[in-house]
């Protein structure tokens, strides 16, 4: 074909899409559409974006809706062609109110998404009859009580309406041959599983973690029908018994997390058979006994969690066989024999998490050639002799994160000059009780973002070096014996002036931080540079002024200095650590008065002076109307105002007292009532709050 016939066939066909669009463009909305969705706007509370008061009567030019021909859909029944709304995606809008029944006029509808907005109450019956529906995404909405127990939707693929407030029983009719995925997590379900799971054979993805289900007799034998099934995600529930070997016939399960319910008895020996499987995640159950052969030799697995069991004996892995192994978690159990020596023959573990076991032994000299480590918490342990575990991890190339908290009890921290630790992000050394001071050698970690090397008996001075650590935003020096001054140069830290953080964690299974007593409906610390930038310097002998310089510090969100011997005023500057939520000086020789530009501290929730020598007036407003007197009181006999310390009559023109409010002020009143009213609001605020913990 010449050039001349070639461009003849492209105006053709241009004409001929123009054709097609310009008659697109002629069809407008089936009217029984346009009513259902004319209803559904009108059952929400907020505006829909692009759903403004000018709008077309030709809903298929609205935000977020999809319209094709009837004709395209083959549908014949009408001699006018009209276009039929097939998707309705308006994820994100800040949607409130009542999800319309109306939606379930729309009988072409393929795809409806309304996930990630604020819509309440019950889930429309007539929304779970749509004949062509093939995905329903209604997840993190606020729609509650139980999921209508008549469901017909012969075409659906993809159900997801986790991380709402339903609650009841799965219906047995949710399960058909079409459906893909089924992600229900998040809710407050109850009961067993429905008998009629087994009828989703097409099943690849089932997600029904953090609800209330349980499994009387066991889990349903109907989901060990599900052989295309790749993931299952049952965690945090209160699935109990023994968990039965008809897991093995779930052949291609790729991730299987079973964690945190009350499965108990050892762990069915079946891995064998599931030979595309990479992620076991069993943690926080009841399982006792030895590790099955077949986990221990499993040739694809990449992670493997099973912290917090029973778990015994000896770690037996065959890390020949295990050629993929990049994460293993076995912290928290009953192991006591000796850490296995081959651990570093497999070539691609990165992660250790061993904590919290009797191991009662040294660290094996063959970690020396370790080099594919990076992260290793062996943390309560029984570890012994810290100077030859740092000898033999400072050969570690990739080491980023030790943790060897509550080991070497009673141990020196070694001051080794040869000792290098220069790719270390996080070291934790805390509650080791452990003698000495801090070495030199530290020094050399100059990527160091978190240190902690607190509850031990560490003497001599913070070293000036610290200032030195620009990427350091998490310092916990506290419960030592430190003295001296406070190093001026900490109070030019970078990552707490303008710096970010950004540590690489281990694993998203491989949680380091979290918040106490919070389920996984709540926040959780799971990354590092998530965690509260701290300064942790409380409980030891330090002396000498606050540096007002700590003012430059606007990222640091905890200053605790409590229960040392700084005396000084309290500087104004103070005012510029604008993330403040912690500030703690109580029980040191401070003097002067409290500085009122500390009202402008807007974020901060706890604040204690208490035994120190202050004087004058509590300043009022701002997040002070919420701190109780106990805050402010031991010491402080000069100190008066806030809630329950009123203030003396003197002469206005004394100014040896500090700031002292007018006799006789109404004004006075008015402020000792709205500081009440404070600290009704201030005991609410308070109430759920609990400090960090580090847990391994």
């Amino acid at each position: 074909m010449g050039a001349q016939d070639f461009w003849v066939v492209i105006i053709v066909i241009g004409f001929c899409f123009q054709a097609q669009v310009s008659s697109s463009k002629n069809l407008t909305c089936n009217p029984n559409d346009l009513k259902a969705l004319e209803v559904f706007m009108k059952g929400i509370e907020t505006v829909i974006e692009g759903w403004g008061n000018n709008l077309s009567s030709n809903c298929c030019e609205w935000a977020g809706i999809t319209c094709n021909s009837s004709s395209s859909l083959g549908l014949k029944d009408s001699s006018i062609d009209t276009y039929r709304v097939v998707k309705l995606e308006l994820p994100k809008k800040r949607l409130a109110g009542n999800l319309s029944e109306s939606l379930g006029m729309l009988d072409q509808l393929r795809t409806l998404n309304l996930s990630h907005n604020f819509l309440k109450h019950s889930l429309p019956i007539p929304l779970f009859h749509l004949p062509n529906l093939e995905l329903l995404d209604l997840s993190s909405n606020d729609f509650s009580g139980p999921i209508p127990a008549d469901i017909d939707l012969p075409s659906i693929q993809f159900l997801e309406i986790s991380r709402n407030f339903l609650n009841g029983s799965l219906p047995p009719s949710i399960c058909n041959n079409s459906i893909r995925a089924l992600k229900l997590a998040v809710n407050y379900f109850t009961g067993d599983l429905p008998p009629g799971l087994g009828n989703c054979s097409a099943l690849e993805d089932l997600d029904l973690s953090t609800n209330a289900l349980t499994c009387t007799g066991g889990l349903s034998q109907g989901l060990f029908r599900l052989q295309k099934l790749t993931r299952l995600s049952i965690q945090d529930n209160k699935f109990s018994g023994p968990l039965s070997e008809e897991i093995g016939n779930l052949i291609n399960l790729v991730r299987l997390d079973i964690s945190t319910n009350l499965f108990s008895g050892t762990i069915p020996d079946v891995f064998q058979r599931l030979r595309r499987l990479q992620y076991f995640v069993a943690h926080s159950n009841n399982f006792d006994g030895q590790m099955p052969p077949s986990l221990s030799t499993s040739p694809t697995l990449s992670l493997l969690n099973v912290r917090n069991n029973s778990l015994q004996g000896s770690i037996d892995l065959n890390c020949s066989a295990m050629t993929s192994l990049a994460t293993l978690n076995l912290g928290s159990n009953r192991f006591d024999r000796p850490i296995p020596p081959n651990l570093p023959s497999c070539r691609h573990l990165r992660n250790i998490n061993l904590s919290g076991n009797n191991f009662s032994c040294q660290i094996p000299e063959s970690f020396k050639n370790f080099h594919s480590l990076s992260y290793l918490s062996l943390s309560n342990s029984s570890i012994s002799n810290i100077s030859s575990a740092l000898k033999i991890l400072q050969h570690c190339q990739n080491l980023t994160t030790l943790v060897l908290a509550k080991n070497f009890r009673d141990e020196e921290l070694p001051a080794d000059p040869t000792l290098y630790f220069g790719r270390l992000k996080v070291l934790i050394l805390g509650n080791c009780g452990l003698t000495g001071s801090i070495p030199q050698w530290l020094s050399s970690s100059t990527r160091l973002q978190l240190l902690d090397l607190s509850w031990n008996y560490l003497e001599g001075t913070i070293p000036v070096w610290f200032g030195n650590f620009s990427n350091l935003f998490y310092l916990d020096l506290s419960n030592n014996s430190f003295t001296g001054e406070i190093p001026r140069s900490i109070t030019g830290l970078q990552s707490l002036i303008d710096g970010s953080i950004s540590i690489q964690e281990p694993s998203p299974d491989f949680p380091l931080f979290m918040k106490r007593n919070v389920s996984a409906r709540g926040l959780q610390y799971n990354q590092v540079w998530s965690f509260p930038p701290t300064l942790e310097l409380s409980n030891n002998n330090l002396s000498g002024p606050i540096w007002p310089e700590f003012g430059k510090l606007r990222l640091l969100h905890v200053l605790d200095l409590q229960c040392n011997n700084l005396s000084g005023p309290i500087p104004s500057s103070l005012s510029g650590m604008i993330s403040l939520e912690t500030l703690d000086m109580s029980g040191n020789r401070l003097s002067g008065i409290i500085p009122p530009s500390l009202v402008n501290l807007s974020f901060l929730s706890k604040f204690n002076v208490a035994d120190n020598e202050l004087h004058g007036m509590i300043p009022a407003g701002g997040q002070f109307w919420t701190f109780a007197s106990s805050s402010f009181e031991g010491g402080n006999n000069n100190l008066c105002g806030g809630l329950t310390l009123p203030c003396p009559e003197v002469p206005d023109d004394d100014p040896s007292l500090g700031p002292w409010p007018p006799r006789k002020s109404k004004k006075y009143t008015g402020m000792i009532v709205g500081m009440a009213v404070g600290f009704v609001f201030g005991i609410t605020c308070f109430i759920g709050i609990d400090r960090y913990v580090w847990t391994f």
